[in-house]
């Protein structure tokens, strides 16, 4: 067996299709405290290594508020890759995921590398998708950090949306799409057994799940054409062109750019990023990215 079964749908709780009371409490108070912009997001931090009691209380809050948080501070051009490793480690995520591309720590540096023949190591855009979507059912990207070194002079913007509005969304309009999506074959990544590297078999997974340890709502998913497999079934055709639609339309989608010191923090929420441009007489875009089996502490139920 390439990794042990995805969980079952709950029986229980606000993402149990059957407990209408629970989800109704649960909606009624995530929609209360969800950001209206992405202002409302951004907390102004000193150093990220070495954050003071109340910059971590703001960007926890908005973590929970949110899924996400974004940082400002002045360490643009610093490529010290203890940034995002202590910012990280503070808020209980220390479970990186060691991809192929990433240093001995476990952090992706994202520049342009030619001849790569992975998008995000070119300057082409990526669309909408959470991180580690082809990952065993226990290497599932829980938690996700992006931090920002250099910024191209033309590009490279992203969007961001909090998943558990996407899924609030869908239940109250469309609730058989939950359902079909829940399935725990619905969405296959086929293997790659052409790059040495990361070699794998077909995997097949839900696109909604949620976390037995934390009792939280996961997504899996990707905007993908190519290179994936979805259940052959009309309610999971229809589901997906929904959430195309509402990625591109949809009030609760955040755009913005992050600069030379800013970051994201986020329990790996939707997000794409548009193409950009380097300049020769530039330093290249340069983030440094960790991805981690962890939530961020402090964001569970």
């Amino acid at each position: 067996m390439d990794s042990p079964a995805w969980p079952t749908p709950p029986t229980s709780g606000p993402f149990c299709l059957a407990d209408q009371d629970g989800y109704a409490r649960w909606r009624d108070a995530k929609l209360a405290a969800a950001p209206t912009g992405i202002g409302e997001l951004v907390v102004e931090v000193a150093d990220p290594r070495k954050l003071t009691e109340a910059e971590y209380a703001a960007l926890l809050d908005r973590c929970r508020r949110a899924n996400m948080a974004l940082y400002v501070s002045t360490t643009g051009g610093d490529a010290d890759t203890a940034i995002p490793v202590e910012l990280g480690r503070r808020f209980g995520l220390t479970h990186l995921d060691h991809n192929p591309g990433a240093d001995p720590a476990g952090i992706t540096p994202i520049t342009v590398v030619d001849g790569s023949g992975y998008i995000p190591y070119s300057n082409r855009p990526i669309s909408w998708h959470t991180d580690g979507y082809y990952n065993r059912s226990d290497r599932q990207i829980l938690g996700l950090l992006l931090h920002c070194v250099e910024q191209s002079p033309e590009g490279g913007e992203s969007g961001l949306i909090d998943h558990e509005l996407l899924y609030i969304a869908m239940r109250d309009a469309h609730p058989e799409y939950v359902e079909a999506l829940m399935a725990t074959d619905v969405m296959t990544i086929p293997g790659n057994m052409e790059d040495p590297r990361v070699m794998r078999p077909d995997r097949s997974g839900p696109v909604f799940w949620v976390d037995p340890a934390t009792g939280t709502l996961q997504m899996r998913y990707t905007a993908r054409k190519r290179n994936i497999v979805w259940k052959e079934a009309p309610l999971v055709a229809a589901a997906v062109a929904w959430i195309r639609t509402q990625c591109e339309t949809a009030a609760y989608c955040l755009r913005g750019m992050l600069r030379p010191g800013w970051g994201l923090l986020c329990n790996n929420v939707l997000h794409d990023r548009t193409g950009f441009v380097d300049q020769a007489e530039q330093r290249p875009r340069l983030l440094y990215r960790g991805r981690y089996y962890d939530r961020i502490a402090g964001t569970g139920r």
